[in-house]
């Protein structure tokens, strides 16, 4: 072929920028493979760096009196039917729930916890032997009906109790006490913490003879509040007049909190 023109001529110019191109690629693609075999094998057999750190726990605890007192009255009776055993128990629950309105718990503060009806059966005995026979009798009825009161105004509880029980109340238990907002006396007792667990770490450090750079981690185990469940007393029966109302001590409640930090050290 006249001037015998090679492959990247002029004539052939699509064929050559295809194919100057396709280098191009292939270059680039088998540099970009040997760099990374090659960084990859800088960290063949080594372990992975790990940074020095210390851990330390501290412990918060704040004792705050409590303003809310839960209290729980129940009413169980018993009747040959059905319809005897729920009327005298909602008589009875009806009064209970009156006078604890009477002493200025407001409605939303009075809850049904547990409400209940059960068969009774018994085991007649044989007249003409020691022992009881096969066949279970029904006998009655017994109903069950619990309220959980809500007591803002801890002073009241020994009457709250006293009026209740004077209502038909014949199951009185669960008298707790407690703190409506806990937040401040959490915040609280996690500050402690985690000032008792950063002074653990500054004097662990200085025995160390390390330094303290950063916080890497830090947990919260919660919070564990302690209520003060102190029982009631009275020193006569119930129903014996104002001296008969339960001497009620609230006491104080503890709240605590555990904290882990870790530190960075060098």
């Amino acid at each position: 072929m006249e001037n015998n023109q090679y492959l990247c001529g002029l004539n052939h110019k699509p064929i050559k920028i295809i194919i100057c191109l396709l280098l191009i690629v292939l270059v680039i693609f088998f540099g970009v493979k040997v760099a990374n075999e090659i960084k990859t094998g800088k960290y063949i057999g080594r372990v992975a760096e790990q940074k020095n750190t210390i851990t330390v726990t501290g412990d918060g605890e704040v004792y705050v009196k409590p303003d809310l007192g839960l209290i729980s009255f129940s009413v169980v009776n018993e009747a040959k039917t059905v319809e005897v055993a729920m009327s005298e128990n909602t008589a009875k629950m009806n009064n209970i729930i009156s006078a604890i309105k009477g002493q200025g718990v407001k409605e939303e503060d009075i809850k049904t916890t547990y409400f209940n009806i059960n068969p009774r059966y018994e085991y007649p005995k044989d007249t003409s032997s020691y022992y009881y026979s096969g066949k279970r009798v029904l006998v009655g009825y017994e109903v069950n009906q619990s309220l959980q009161v809500k007591i803002r105004d801890l002073t009241k509880i020994g009457t709250l109790i006293s009026k209740a029980t004077e209502a038909g109340a014949n199951d009185v238990g669960s008298l707790s006490f407690t703190v409506d907002n806990e937040d401040d006396a959490k915040k609280q007792a996690r500050d402690l913490a985690i000032e008792k667990a950063r002074a653990k770490a500054q004097e662990l450090a200085g025995k160390l003879g390390v330094s303290l750079l950063k916080i890497v981690s830090f947990g919260e185990n919660g919070y564990y509040p302690y209520y003060d469940t102190s029982s009631y007393k009275s020193a006569v029966p119930m129903g014996a007049g104002e001296e008969s109302i339960p001497d009620i001590q609230t006491g104080q409640n503890r709240i605590s909190s555990t904290v882990s930090i870790t530190y960075e050290i060098n």
